[in-house]
């Protein structure tokens, strides 16, 4: 097989790029908002409540737009997510508050409630001014390693509470998961980093950048410099083929390319092949082969080892890669990398099936796909060592991440933990909430 890479910059005109990379849920006018408010029964007892991670009360909020009352209703979902604007956006509504929507099960045609909060937090954040006041000083001071969802919410949450937060990020920017992992037309114009300038206004919130754990932080001295430590350092490493040619040219890592991309000035210099292989099934590879797609390539095609219902992408974002022209196969596991003159050519791909046992199998039968470029997409590991060097107090590993109580506490009794390094479930909203508990958990033990 003799294949000709074809990987450039520039593929499409400087419109297709602000078009395909526009934001891709367009935000509600007042009159839309009105509509679909009135379209809320105002449960008593809310299913939508009991299935948001963070408990927003999510009839009250709705009422308060339908009176306009658009500031009360964002103060009320910002109480319980301070990051309600960037969960509006990214947060699965589909699996999570509108499928439980009482009109889902009557009509199939939820209320709107991921719209409506966006609606709500954006009027707040256009007006200008912190909703929220601090309590009066404790005098306690706590350090936070991880700037991304869980470690602002958890700094946020203690500052209100009173206490002076130190968060310490490694990247040159906070914002974590919504700032470099989620794709770029979910949270266009800037919006992640707006969100942090917003939650830092409250006041007693210290961003220091550039620190790393396990390289110039380590966890002995912040627990002797601080009265508690939030650990929310998310999942560093990236799980690999365990096949050879992992290092050819043009085989990456999705996270990787999904930074670069939100980070880029410009688009239009990023270079995408016509051929690519998107190997995973959850939310990044969505997002890698959908980008990829909207960057110029001509091909895109998803494989997944086993069926549509196991993928953890919802059946929304296995719809909208379609629509965007993604081609998406199941049932295979990925066989071998090809490559030619050290760049990646092909993948080759084997069947797979379930066994009498219900466990995945190959079947023999093999086929391959050719590609310029192929992302890796397979999923995240937390990294236990910066977490345990330089101490004969270790904390506690299950499963493969920090082992916490319900609180959040960790086997140390003065360190709490949340966020993808606890879970693995890459969800902002349920990393706000763990930052959230945590806080308060936190609070507790600095003033008993």
């Amino acid at each position: 097989m003799t294949t000709s890479p074809d990987i450039e910059p520039g593929r499409l005109s400087a419109e297709d790029y602000d078009r395909n990379f526009a934001d891709v849920h367009p935000p509600l006018d007042r009159k839309s908002a009105l509509i679909d408010a009135s379209r809320c029964y105002f449960c008593h007892d809310a299913p939508c409540i009991e299935a948001c991670p963070t408990g927003i009360d999510i009839p009250s909020f709705i009422r308060k737009i339908s009176t306009d009352n658009v500031r009360g209703a964002a103060i009320d979902i910002l109480k319980e997510n301070i990051m309600g604007g960037a969960c509006a956006r990214v947060c699965p509504t589909e699996v999570l508050c509108e499928q439980a929507c009482v009109r889902t099960a009557q009509e199939n045609k939820p209320v709107r409630i991921g719209l409506l909060q966006r609606y709500a937090t954006d009027h707040l954040m256009a007006d200008g001014g912190h909703p929220f006041e601090r309590a009066p000083a404790s005098g306690k001071r706590i350090a936070v390693v991880g700037g991304g969802p869980a470690g602002l919410a958890c700094a946020h949450r203690l500052s209100m509470l009173g206490h002076e937060a130190t968060v310490f990020e490694t990247r040159p920017k906070a914002g974590g998961l919504n700032e470099f992992g989620i794709a770029a037309y979910k949270v266009p114009d800037n919006f992640a980093q707006r969100e942090v300038d917003f939650i830092l206004e409250l006041g007693g919130i210290e961003l220091r950048l550039g620190q790393t754990l396990g390289l110039n932080l380590n966890l002995p001295d912040l627990r002797r410099e601080y009265d508690a430590v939030f650990l929310g350092i998310g999942q560093a490493g990236v799980r690999k083929l365990g096949l050879a040619g992992e290092e050819l040219q043009g085989v990456h890592n999705a996270v990787d390319f999904i930074e670069g991309l939100r980070q880029a000035q410009d688009l239009s210099r990023l270079s995408v092949g016509r051929r690519i292989v998107v190997i995973g099934g959850g939310n990044t590879a969505i997002d890698i082969a959908v980008q990829t797609k909207r960057l110029g390539a001509e091909d895109v095609t998803l494989v997944y080892r086993r069926g549509p219902e196991a993928m953890s992408a919802t059946g929304h974002e296995q719809e909208f890669a379609q629509v965007n022209g993604v081609r998406i196969r199941h049932w295979a596991q990925p066989a071998g990398l090809i490559g030619e003159d050290g760049r990646i050519a092909a993948v080759e791909f084997e069947y797979t099936e379930l066994d009498s046992a219900g466990r995945l199998s190959g079947t023999g039968e093999r086929f391959r796909l050719e590609a310029d470029m192929v992302f890796k997409a397979i999923g995240q590991a937390f990294i236990a060592s910066p977490v345990q060097s330089g101490t004969a107090d270790l904390l506690e590993i299950a499963d493969g991440r920090i082992a916490v109580d319900e609180e959040g506490r960790t086997s140390l009794p003065d360190v709490w933990a949340g966020g993808d390094c606890v879970a693995g479930e890459d969800l902002t909203v349920q990393a706000v909430q763990d930052g959230k508990v945590a806080a308060h958990a936190i609070d507790r033990f600095l003033r008993d």
